[in-house]
């Protein structure tokens, strides 16, 4: 056996010992903030500790006393998603607390649900209008645009036509003609509606929106059909508009939690790059302009 796997082997240890024991005081924790009535249960006199007891809460959740017990113990047995889910039941956790139970238990979280496509909040408007001059917009699991501030729409061409950035990336002619590096991106923009289809199984819209775009576009059928699948969060989008230039923005996404499968997608001028410049000249020259100067 190498050296570097000795060393790995106590690194593993460490670590596995560290989530048994943040197991331990999340469960006993999570015990100890209920009350016998909050659950359902009679009050059975005083009690000696806060809380439900260690058999109220197996009782609840439908498994073995000893079972829940070397559970909050951090003992090594075998959980199932179905036992948790009736402990997490049981101790009224939420859905973040559900999510760390597993994650200490060892498990995957389940994949949240998607929140059906709903308009942009008026909170989620008022940070797109914040964030100009630079480039935002929001989109849904299916990549449907929710929200599109008017410096996205300046500097990517994006039109009244324009509702899914899938289908935009591959149709849209003049983001790809402004698009410096389309032929380079295509690739890892098809790859990432496929992990995103993925994550639903059971959602034809991303079967019917593939096939509707290769149709049309016979680049995004060839990368279709590699069945590549990637994930990224962040991306550096170089677009040479017609009447300002070469502008370079990083751009990253950031999941919205309160509405799974949205996200909204910022953009940043790239320092160095004359992109701030150009871009307020850009949109100056707007219909409306004016628009205040980056910080």
């Amino acid at each position: 056996m190498s050296t570097t796997s000795l060393n790995q082997e106590p690194d593993r240890g460490m670590a596995r010992d560290r989530r048994r024991e943040e197991l331990r005081e999340f469960l006993r924790s999570r015990r100890e903030r209920l009350t016998p009535s909050a659950v359902g249960l009679p009050e059975a006199g005083r009690r000696r500790t806060p809380g439900l007891r260690r058999e109220e809460v197996a009782v609840l959740a439908g498994v073995g006393v000893s079972w829940y017990t070397w559970l909050e113990q951090g003992r090594d047995i075998k959980v199932s998603d179905d036992v948790l889910d009736a402990v997490a039941r049981a101790l009224l956790l939420d859905d973040i607390e559900r999510a760390h139970l597993y994650r200490l238990a060892g498990l995957n979280p389940p994949q949240q649900q998607a929140a059906p496509s709903i308009p942009a909040s008026p909170q989620m408007r008022r940070l797109l209008d914040t964030w100009a001059p630079r480039p935002g917009y929001i989109r849904d699991r299916h990549w449907n645009f929710t929200a599109v501030n008017d410096a996205a729409r300046a500097v990517f061409g994006y039109g009244d036509t324009d509702h899914n950035c899938l289908t935009s990336f591959f149709t849209n002619t003049r983001l790809r003609v402004s698009h410096q590096q389309w032929d380079e991106i295509a690739p890892a923009v098809a790859a990432g509606f496929r992990a995103d289809a993925a994550r639903y199984p059971d959602d034809p819209e991303f079967d019917r929106i593939a096939g509707d775009l290769a149709q049309v576009s016979p680049e995004f059928a060839e990368l279709w059909a590699r069945h590549d699948a990637a994930e990224h969060s962040t991306a550096v989008k170089a677009v040479d508009h017609p009447d300002v230039g070469v502008m370079v923005f990083e751009a990253t996404l950031f999941p919205l939690p309160d509405h799974p499968g949205h996200h909204l997608i910022l953009h940043n001028p790239v320092p160095g790059t004359e992109t701030s410049e150009r871009l307020e000249r850009l949109l100056r020259s707007q219909p409306g302009g004016g628009t205040p100067p980056m910080n």
